[in-house]
């Protein structure tokens, strides 16, 4: 197939003694994301995606959080791993569409970083990164904030050569 697609999710709790790392991107907030990693839930969900797009099975089946090797993991570098075993298979990424969703803190001033960040992963344009950040008028456990989820789909498309 020319074209595959994948869809993700992921969701952390809020967690006190923690950075908030979302996009790879550190924003100033007063509690960071309880994890196993990092817990960047915008690239999870990417990566799961990711993943999912050629049925590789998800980011706790490559980076389990059963041990030591992964703790505290940066997940760019999860993002870049997975990333490698879809270029072996002959595929590069289309684009990425995603969603935060949190009530606080305000990611709108981060967006612009988180693209470019994923988009250097991917080695793409930016213009095929898509983050967009949105509450959930206090309703749900991100609109009482007690953590943060993502929503993502990837296109990944046949290479035309091998990369």
């Amino acid at each position: 197939m020319q074209y595959r697609t994948g869809i993700g999710f992921d969701v952390h709790a809020f967690a006190e003694d923690r950075k908030l790392i979302i996009g790879g991107v550190e924003i100033p907030h007063n509690k960071g994301l309880a994890g196993h990693s990092d817990a960047d839930v915008l690239l999870h969900a990417i990566t799961d995606a990711l993943l999912g797009s050629l049925a590789l099975g998800d980011l706790g089946n490559h980076f389990p959080d059963t041990g030591e090797k992964y703790k505290d993991a940066d997940s760019k570098m999860l993002l870049k791993e997975s990333y490698k075993l879809i270029k072996e298979k002959g595929y590069l990424i289309g684009n990425v569409d995603s969603v935060v969703t949190a009530q606080k803190p305000k990611l709108s001033p981060f967006i612009g970083e988180m693209r470019k960040i994923i988009s250097g992963v991917f080695e793409t344009g930016v213009e095929n990164i898509s983050v967009k950040a949105t509450t959930t008028e206090k309703l749900g456990f991100t609109g009482r904030e007690e953590g943060i989820a993502a929503f993502a789909t990837v296109l990944v498309v046949k290479a035309e050569r091998n990369v």
